[in-house]
């Protein structure tokens, strides 16, 4: 996950030592007291978590990853009832509380699951193909070894802004006819050996080929979009709303959910009650990034930026996800025979 405009491509290939991100920010953005019932929608290794609950509040986390939340029994049980775990995507936010004084969301992988070469979530370690943070559902390989040349392409190009997408899309397909991929380091060390790489290149040439393998299989764009509308729906009138994204896929539907939502439009003449809307959000920080500070600490934190906003007394706006602009990618297909 582009590192010029805010991808975290270190994420993709080796282990990261989890520390949370932009940690007194986030505090700062959702500003919990006792009697607040926060929702963390990633929960990860529980660093977000950890700190509300230090703050007095509740945490309703939610992490889809079933390792995440059996790592996060032992919390919950010293929470004295204040932490509740729920194994379920983030887009389900608001089925699992009714209303909520805030809600935080860290996009993207855990440092855990690229730390786990059984996840295939990295290719610095050799493991299966994988990258599906549920655990179950459509694998990376199910994707490379049976989606037609043209929509691996797209899903490289749209969703890993790789240039040379089209020509690596055709290589895997003329390889899997032969031996199909099933381990990481079998495609990076193909793309790496179709498409070269010279000694000053400090990307590995399969790193946006896994990040759009990654976010596509778990649908990490569309996930998103649906977390934010969850939110408007659960957050109490004053509720915050805190987002730390680390790619500029993942920050640019953040951006634009909150300018939509915090814009006013007065209607016309004509439709003066189809036009007509009030702001749900108001905006309370734009683009917040790390100070130097954490990044020597924290490499991870280079690429992240924190967004937030308060949500106003307006009743939630029905749920459109064009307003998105999500890319339009190739549904799933029946995984081919191994």
């Amino acid at each position: 996950m582009m590192a010029d405009h805010g991808d975290d491509l270190s994420a993709v290939g080796g282990p990261v030592r989890h520390i949370p991100v932009l940690l007194a920010e986030v505090l700062e953005a959702l500003a919990p007291t006792a009697d607040d019932v926060i929702i963390d929608g990633t929960f990860g290794a529980g660093g977000y978590t950890k700190a509300i609950l230090a703050s007095g509040a509740s945490v309703v986390a939610i992490d889809r990853d079933p390792d995440a939340i059996a790592a996060g029994r032992s919390l919950e049980q010293q929470s004295d009832g204040r932490l509740r775990l729920v194994q379920a995507p983030f887009s389900t936010l608001d089925e699992q509380v009714e209303s909520a004084d805030g809600v935080v969301l860290d996009i993207g992988i855990s440092s855990m699951q690229v730390d786990q070469a059984e996840r295939g979530f990295s290719f610095r370690a050799d493991g299966p193909l994988d990258m599906r943070m549920a655990q179950a559902g459509l694998s990376a390989a199910d994707v490379v070894n049976s989606f037609k040349m043209g929509d691996l392409a797209r899903i490289f190009g749209f969703l890993g802004e790789e240039r040379n997408a089209g020509r690596i899309a055709r290589m895997i397909e003329a390889r899997r006819e032969k031996r199909l991929f099933e381990r990481t380091l079998d495609l990076a060390d193909a793309i790496e050996t179709h498409m070269g790489r010279a000694p000053k290149d400090k990307i590995h040439p399969a790193t946006r080929v896994f990040q759009a393998l990654r976010i596509f299989v778990n649908d990490e764009l569309g996930e998103l979009a649906k977390a934010l509308v969850a939110s408007e729906r659960v957050l109490k009138p004053g509720g915050r709303l805190a987002v730390v994204t680390f790619h500029s896929l993942e920050d640019r539907i953040v951006k634009r959910f909150i300018a939509d939502r915090a814009d006013v439009a007065t209607g016309s003449r004509h439709l003066p009650e189809a036009h007509a809307r009030t702001a749900t959000f108001s905006k309370a920080g734009g683009g917040v990034t790390a100070g130097d500070a954490e990044v020597a600490a924290n490499p991870r934190a280079r690429s992240a930026r924190l967004r937030a906003a308060i949500r106003t007394e307006a009743p939630a706006r029905a749920s459109d996800l064009s307003i998105f602009g999500l890319p339009k990618l190739p549904g799933i297909q029946a995984p081919r025979e191994r």
